[in-house]
């Protein structure tokens, strides 16, 4: 799975504590596996640990929870295409305040 980032989410990484980092990087292996499960059968449910829904009132973009040891922290991407795969775009990550501009 190929990977991108906004330049919103690289500012928001950098304004995130390091723990909250940790989380989510630790969501990764199963996100992965997910995503492409997703990519190869779109019918295919996402696993409920990791929260992924599609965005009402924002097409195309998704967003992924999990809790952090306080308020729940956020990420939204959207798929698309790089080298001719299917590949995911990191929008923004973060808490509610991501929700105002996904």
């Amino acid at each position: 799975m190929k990977f991108d980032k906004t330049d919103e989410f690289a500012a928001d990484w950098k304004s995130m504590p390091i723990d909250h980092r940790r989380i989510f990087r630790s969501l990764m292996p199963a996100f992965n596996t997910a995503c492409q499960a997703y990519i190869d059968n779109p019918g295919q449910p996402w696993p409920a640990n990791l929260r992924v829904k599609p965005m009402a009132h924002s097409a195309g973009i998704w967003e992924m929870t999990w809790p952090f040891s306080g308020p729940d922290g956020r990420a939204t991407f959207e798929f698309f295409q790089l080298d001719g795969h299917t590949a995911v775009r990191w929008r923004r990550i973060g808490r509610h305040e991501i929700y105002q501009r996904p």
